[in-house]
């Protein structure tokens, strides 16, 4: 059985799984995976986006333990290991369920050739979720990295990042909820710097990227949204900061640099928001990026002295922030300080070395 096929099996189980859990409204496996893309990641993992009816259940949506592993499946399977990751993405009328298998080769027998790709279209709402799957990846230190040179040389999916940013100019945020308002306006800044950054690729930062005399492109014009031109400070610092009055906030943009909060491999979505927020913080406090100590001197992201004012307006808020979300090593190590040593930065591209 090749590899494609080993797929097509996985894609009847999760059919079958979801078509029982949604009590039958999908009424048959082939009439979805006649809608079904396959597709490899940058991590030469594979997997597929499935549309399903309007009719679908959001409500219900499949875990990774709910697919079966085991059996006949597994053990037909070329590869070290098999984990199922499931999201979901899409809207009310068009729900699109993303499932990403974890295919680990323990031989070269697996390569692109082997993948048989329909000629499937993703919406341009659904686009960003198969950027972020396709392009970001994580280094053995933790950080997410973007792969901006791959983005440039693939035409079809700078135009798929376009028409979704496009999608997401024509929406009405103001309408929305606060959570889903702001993982709108949070989606929409990253899926613009990437845009940006992958535009003028190679860059060694960001702040190559001029605004006229300006360093960076974050006073440039670059969406309208409800009739307003904005820009990346417009979204960051008139809206997102002043609108929602969080810290968190921080740990939701990335402005494509190492020294900022990861950027998020999957759409923020306001379901999921507040959990979503807190475990970004505690991954960007607990990595040296966010804090650490050195030679018994605590040194941290520059971020908590650029935005002092959201995280208390006193380095006695910005400890208080830290210690909400320090694991037990850097609790103990924060514990009874009361001074900061020093700010760093850095400002490199985060795309892979």
């Amino acid at each position: 059985m090749n590899l494609e096929a080993h797929v097509r099996t996985l894609q009847q189980t999760v059919f079958l799984t979801v078509s029982a859990m949604t009590s039958g409204l999908i009424a048959t496996a082939p009439s979805v995976q006649a809608s079904t893309q396959i597709l490899q990641t940058s991590n030469n993992s594979l997997g597929f986006f499935a549309r399903f009816p309007a009719a679908w259940n959001q409500s219900v949506i499949p875990s990774s333990d709910s697919i079966p592993t085991a059996g006949p499946l597994s053990a037909s399977l070329p590869c070290a290991s098999f984990v199922p990751q499931i999201a979901l993405y899409g809207s009310e009328a068009e729900p699109v369920l993303m499932v990403q298998t974890d295919y680990k080769s323990e031989s070269p027998m697996m390569t692109s050739s082997d993948i048989s790709i329909p000629d499937t279209v993703i919406s341009p709402q659904n686009y960003w979720a198969f950027v972020l799957d396709r392009y970001v990846d994580q280094n053995s230190d933790g950080l997410t990295q973007f792969d901006y040179a791959k983005l440039k040389d693939t035409p079809s999916d700078m135009d798929g990042l376009g028409a979704y940013i496009d999608h997401m100019a024509a929406q009405k945020p103001s309408a929305f909820s606060r959570d889903d308002a702001m993982a709108y306006w949070a989606n929409l800044y990253n899926a613009l710097t990437i845009q940006v950054v992958a535009q003028n690729y190679p860059v060694e930062s960001i702040r190559k990227i001029k605004s006229g005399y300006r360093a960076g492109p974050w006073k440039r014009n670059l969406v309208i949204v409800e009739g307003n031109e904005l820009s990346l400070d417009n979204i960051e610092h008139d809206i997102l900061r002043p609108t929602y009055e969080t810290p968190l906030v921080h740990y939701m943009v990335n402005c494509a640099s190492v020294g900022c909060p990861n950027l998020k491999s999957t759409p923020w979505q306001g379901a999921t928001l507040g959990a979503d927020q807190e475990a970004a913080a505690r991954a960007y406090i607990n990595s040296p990026r966010g804090a650490k100590i050195s030679d018994g001197q605590l040194q941290v992201s520059s971020i908590y002295k650029w935005f002092k004012a959201d995280f208390g307006g006193d380095k006695a808020g910005v400890l208080a922030h830290l210690n909400q979300y320090a694991d037990a090593d850097l609790h103990a190590a924060l514990k009874g300080r009361q001074k900061i040593n020093k700010y760093t930065y850095d400002w490199d591209i985060n795309a892979p070395k």
